[in-house]
């Protein structure tokens, strides 16, 4: 019987051995806390506040909500990490809204943060959702039209009729596709990094200075183009924001 047993109880062993071996130890991980603030120009954008674009144009915004998604790290040497399931609906009368925290990033040095404004077509056409993609937010038009990436609702005195302004950013179907992509590099030039170390939490502060889109690429007049949802007039206010709404202010805890 010990005859038997003892082969057995050595191949266990030596299994268990094998299995101790090729285990590798978990890669040592922090988090990035990221902070958005939406500006006009050098002030804290506060609703049905009265701002001036570098037309001249008066116009107060009384509705501001965008999706931020598919959240990238990228290294120096181009390798990039992936925040899983990242999908963010910013809303300017919800403080909560504007904190979005990175989990598990793998600890090192960072010098790009990649992020989608919108959705990707992916999620457009997924059926129903849930978070911050849930059709209750009042961001998703139908499983055809797909989700509004940005909405700004406001007035201007150069708007015509009661002066409203109505801009809903959908679309990601050509031509018409308002899905844009940003790479927001760090202050201080091309050699900052962001450190990330399980000890030690970043906070990125983003701002976002709504001026830019109504100057950029594409001149938006009020008087000419006051309501948007999708279509060409989408993709110019699309092509504004992604030339240049966003940037990293500065970091804390770096």
């Amino acid at each position: 019987m010990h005859r038997i047993l003892y082969p057995a109880v050595v191949a266990l062993l030596l299994l268990s051995g094998c299995e101790s071996k090729n285990e590798q130890p978990k890669p040592a991980t922090g988090k990035v806390e990221i902070q958005v603030e939406n500006v006009a120009g050098s002030s804290t954008l506060a609703l049905n506040t009265p701002y001036t674009t570098a037309a001249g144009e008066t116009f107060r915004v009384t509705e501001l909500r965008y999706y931020l998604s598919n959240v990238q790290l990228q290294r120096a040497d181009g390798s990039t990490w992936a925040a899983p399931d990242s999908y963010y609906l910013i809303d300017q009368a919800q403080t909560a809204s504007q904190h979005l925290e990175l989990k598990e990033v793998p600890e090192g040095d960072y010098t790009k943060l990649l992020l989608t404004i919108g959705v990707d077509s992916a999620r457009n056409v997924a059926g129903a959702q849930t978070g911050a993609l849930d059709p209750v937010h009042g961001m998703f038009w139908d499983w055809n039209s797909g989700y509004i990436f940005l909405r700004l609702n406001g007035t201007s005195p150069q708007a015509p009729g009661n002066g409203g302004l109505f801009y809903d950013v959908a679309g990601f179907r050509h031509p018409y596709n308002t899905i844009r992509r940003v790479a927001l590099g760090l202050p201080g030039g091309s050699a900052a990094t962001l450190h990330v170390r399980a000890e030690a939490v970043p906070d990125v502060h983003i701002k976002a200075n709504v001026l830019k889109m109504f100057d950029g690429p594409n001149a938006i007049r009020f008087g000419q183009l006051s309501s948007v949802a999708g279509g060409s007039g989408a993709v110019k206010l699309a092509d504004n924001y992604a030339a240049g709404m966003f940037r990293i202010d500065h970091v804390h805890g770096n």
